[in-house]
């Protein structure tokens, strides 16, 4: 057996975890359940420790040290989510704990894991058992026998694995979502996965064929999930340079502790990375900047991925970005450039179908970035646009919730301009809002007019239902109509005409004075205007416009004021 490995052994084993990681992420993401079925703790843990992979390859290092740093490093600034933070945390206690080794042994493999087991479990503000934490932490635990019992590097890992196994397992029955779903935890699978692929590298085993999971469920039946298990709705992780590397971060801590749940905060001497479920993203962010520089930001609204998958739809996330990216840089005539201001303000908006694009063009928007529910664009695509825009002042319509914050991300990265991103959900918020602008008056009263019209919007949507699922009390059949009413479920039914009467008598309700409907992509201009005169006798006494939006997904999105 091997009895000690340096860097470049290190790094070899953490390039073939990460290969491992990648090729089992989707099995995890299928189990995911906790603490909401979000679905991508697979992707987030690849991402993670892919980033670290990159760096390992390209830098090459000699020592146990250099690896290890080289390691946490990378992990800290390319952690996705919860489970890639916590992941990140214990590799940073690990390199704390191999400072300036040439090489590593079973004693020190223990000691590493165990040391990053503390760093993470200090970090996180309420560890819950039968998650990533337990796994590690009972894998360290006989870690540290088996060092005394053998010194060999390669006995200690297949130990600690063993243990791993054993740990992981039990997590089904730790986690009450997790029985409740009938699966093991992700992110300790995904743990599980990345000490297996290092062991493999050692012995020379060129890819894993499979795991065991335990004779569980292969995946989360998550229309036993529902909403009640979600506390907070945006999934919110971002990292911050720190004003200075003494900053203390107890207060920060503290403070988002009673803001938000699920908290894990990781730092080095340079920046730190935060992670938590809040219902309020933009505070967190604003309040992040007393202890330094935003450098990067994501949001999800695992509401509406706890939706989509229980409808039997695939989750969308800001990682699931690499066919959307491709095809809007096909879309791309040149490379944008920073325009000179040619005017004082400008706007940014983005929506799916070009019908939408026209109403947003007709209102005075500059660019149209396509995107929306199934497809979020980037910060990069975002920021490409508000460079094109020449005006001194940039107004953005995110006009979805899980943009806002890949917005938001623009607003220090552009020097010669100001950018505004306004917090538009929807795409009548977004509409309503542009009504709202006096091109002649002072930003902070445009701001205040566009805000207030976007208070008075009542959004509702129609789109369908995937598969068959249970959910918030209500059973959905595949094919059956859902109807939204902003961006809650408001009712299915397995006729559309039904969906529409409901929502035309909820807007009579709502004492609608303007009414503004969009037919989507497939739906017949006839049949349109056969919408539009249910409303009308519902709400006879309604100003009510019927457009053509071209909308994918949505048969009709209906703005009421």
């Amino acid at each position: 057996m091997v009895q000690s490995i340096d860097g470049a052994v290190f790094a070899g084993m953490l390039i073939h975890a990460s290969a491992s990681l990648n090729a089992e992420k989707q099995k995890i993401n299928e189990l995911n359940v906790f603490p909401v079925p979000d679905g991508d703790t697979g992707t987030n843990m690849s991402l993670t420790i892919g980033t670290a992979a990159s760096e390992l390859a390209a830098k090459k290092p000699t020592t146990i040290g250099q690896a290890t740093a080289l390691t946490a490093s990378a992990m800290l600034r390319g952690a996705r989510g919860n489970s890639g933070v916590i992941l990140s945390l214990i590799f940073r206690g690990f390199s704390k704990a191999m400072k300036d080794k040439e090489t590593m042994d079973g004693i020190d493999l223990a000691d590493g894991i165990n040391a990053g087991v503390i760093a993470a479990y200090r970090a996180v503000m309420k560890p819950a058992e039968g998650t990533v934490l337990t796994v590690s932490r009972l894998a360290g635990d006989r870690a540290g026998r088996a060092a005394e019992e053998n010194t060999g590097f390669e006995y200690v890992l297949e130990s600690a694995i063993d243990r791993a196994r054993e740990a992981l397992a039990d997590t089904v029955e730790q986690n009450p979502v997790l029985k409740k779903a009938g699966v093991v935890d992700a992110g300790g699978m995904g743990f599980v996965t990345i000490l297996q692929g290092m062991l493999d590298e050692l012995r020379g085993v060129p890819m894993p064929d499979g795991h065991d999971h335990a004779e569980v469920k292969e995946a989360a039946d998550f229309a036993t999930v529902g909403d009640e298990e979600i506390t907070f709705t945006y999934d919110t992780v971002y990292i911050v340079r720190k004003s200075s590397p003494d900053v203390d971060l107890e207060p920060y801590r503290a403070w988002l502790e009673s803001i938000g749940d699920s908290l894990v905060i990781g730092e080095d001497d340079e920046v730190f990375k935060v992670h938590v479920h809040t219902d309020t993203p933009g505070e967190a962010l604003t309040e992040a900047s007393r202890y330094g520089t935003l450098e990067l930001a994501k949001i999800e609204n695992m509401r509406t991925q706890a939706e989509e998958l229980a409808a039997g739809k695939t989750a969308q996330t800001t990682d699931d970005l690499d066919a959307v990216e491709a095809e809007l840089e096909a879309m791309e005539d040149c490379e944008p450039a920073d325009c000179p201001p040619e005017k004082k303000y400008g706007f940014v908006a983005v929506a799916a179908g070009d019908g939408l694009a026209k109403v947003f063009h007709d209102l005075g928007v500059d660019g149209v970035i396509s995107g929306g529910q199934t497809m979020n664009p980037s910060t990069e695509d975002i920021l490409k646009q508000i460079k094109k825009t020449p005006a001194e002042i940039v107004y953005v319509l995110p006009n979805n919730k899980n943009i806002i914050l890949a917005a938001q991300q623009c607003v220090d990265l552009v020097e010669d301009k100001k950018v505004v991103v306004l917090q538009a959900k929807t795409v009548p918020q977004g509409i309503s809002a542009m009504i709202a602008v006096d091109p002649e008056g002072e930003e902070a009263d445009n701001t205040a007019a566009m805000e207030e019209a976007m208070e008075h919007v009542t959004t509702m949507e129609i789109t369908y239902a995937a598969r068959d699922s249970e959910f918030d009390g209500q059973s959905i059949r595949a094919g059956d109509y859902l109807a939204l009413v902003d961006n809650q479920l408001f009712g299915t039914e397995q006729d559309l005409n039904t969906v529409l009467d409901k929502l035309a008598a909820e807007s009579a309700a709502r004492d609608a004075e303007f009414i503004s409907i969009f037919y989507g992509e497939g739906v017949a201009e006839a049949d349109a205007e056969a919408a539009k005169a249910r409303f009308e006798a519902a709400c006879p006494e309604a100003e009510i416009t019927m457009l053509q939006g071209n909308q994918p997904v949505y048969h009709y999105l209906i703005s009421v004021e």
